[in-house]
């Protein structure tokens, strides 16, 4: 299982993968490792923006949503207990900053 992201600078279109290209800003795979961070929330029973997205499914945020769930990073990243764990984080952050810092955009989380 895995969750790759991706930053887009409008909705993308999620059932045209090829269409969903022209909105692309930025991407990344830590995959295993994002799944695994976000998942352990979901196993303490943590509530909040992260804990919603769907390992495996695809989960949209906007600019708002990314904003909230921006403030949820620094308990996560305090829970986490490996190094890949923790570089997965640390790139979400960077990508729910720039996310929560451009009008229009999404962060698009894409599940196995």
């Amino acid at each position: 299982m895995g969750i790759d992201l991706e930053l887009h600078s409008a909705r993308p279109a999620r059932n045209n993968w090829r269409k969903s290209r022209a909105t692309l800003l930025r991407s990344y795979g830590h995959g295993d490792a994002l799944a695994d961070a976000l998942g352990s929330l979901q196993l303490l029973g943590v509530s909040g923006r992260l804990t919603a997205v769907d390992p495996y499914g695809n989960t949209l945020m906007n600019e708002q949503e990314a904003a909230a769930a921006l403030r949820e990073i620094d308990d996560l990243m305090q829970r986490c207990d490996n190094e890949r764990q923790l570089a997965a984080l640390n790139d979400l952050a960077l990508m729910l900053q720039q996310c929560a810092a451009t009008r229009g955009s999404y962060l698009w989380f894409a599940g196995d």
